[in-house]
């Protein structure tokens, strides 16, 4: 994905221009099949950090409740986020030995989740209501929310959401990167596709470990009752009232199918990115 001038070389994150509607489609199609493919280990992942309890929430039924939601809106946010974080890179040209690589990985990746969280936390509300009240409809909890809350509602936790996603990002795609070029200085030549997928998948399981405690903040926002001091949406409100209740384990609820989710998903997501997008750009290559 390394947004380089002089690798066209027919390996995966090859580019020599900016690329963004081979980022786009990428990115989006990467998206659908990550959120499709491990949906369930989500659903127990959200049961776990309910404020109702996993079996309340409802076990191991239902588990693809809210996949509508979560298919609807994957191919834009997953696009979204690519073709800001592919942008971002290419407005800042700096040398690839540059010590200023880790910084701008961080910065394109911060400035892709701010963007990517405008489309994703109205999906993301709709699914997690959904995921713990299998009983309900997707499109009912869509117009319920709209009905009680505006469309306030559906943005209900962006802030906790982003507060979530840019630490994770800048622990993710910088460590991802760096992971690509040891790989790549070891064997001497660019990473396959396979071999960023497995730097994805480690880079993806270790943020997801260490930003759990945000994303149950996140989680219990988004579930609160419309009016409750949780609905506020003030994460170090939501962290300390579980740190109250739980104590630690409440704070990295659902950590192992969070990280199994996401290292799985990095695997997926970031192989099929770089694969969709060489095979794009190879296309556009082609073309007389």
């Amino acid at each position: 994905m390394r947004a380089s001038s002089d690798s066209l070389g027919g390996v995966c994150g090859a580019m020599d221009r900016p690329g963004f509607t081979a980022s786009l489609v990428a990115g989006g199609v990467a998206g659908v099949a990550v959120d499709l493919i491990l949906f369930p280990l989500d659903t127990i992942k959200t049961r776990l950090q309910s404020p109702q309890g996993f079996n309340k929430a409802g076990g191991f039924r239902g588990i693809y409740a809210g996949v509508p939601s979560a298919a609807i809106g994957s191919f834009p946010n997953a696009a979204a986020f690519f073709i800001t974080y592919e942008y971002v890179k290419w407005l800042w040209h700096t040398d690839s030995s540059s010590y200023l690589m880790p910084v701008k990985h961080m910065l394109a990746a911060s400035a892709g989740e701010v963007v990517a969280c405008l489309i994703r936390v109205p999906s993301e509300v709709v699914k997690q209501r959904a995921q713990v009240s299998a009983s309900s409809r997707t499109f009912q909890i869509f117009s319920n929310i709209l009905y009680t809350e505006g469309i306030q509602g559906l943005y209900r936790g962006y802030k906790s959401t982003v507060l979530r996603e840019i630490p994770f990002s800048l622990v993710q795609f910088p460590l991802w990167e760096s992971l690509k070029a040891l790989w790549s200085w070891r064997q001497d030549h660019v990473v396959d596709c396979w071999q960023s997928a497995v730097c994805g998948a480690f880079a993806g399981g270790f943020a997801a470990a260490v930003t759990t405690p945000l994303d149950v903040a996140k989680t219990r926002i988004m579930l609160a009752k419309a009016g409750s001091s949780t609905a506020s949406g003030n994460v170090l409100s939501a962290l300390h009232g579980v740190w109250r209740t739980q104590g630690l384990s409440g704070l990295f609820a659902g950590v192992f199918p969070r990280m199994a989710a996401i290292s799985l998903g990095g695997f997926i997501f970031l192989g099929a990115y770089e694969q969709t997008r060489s095979l794009l750009l190879e296309l556009g290559r082609e073309r007389p």
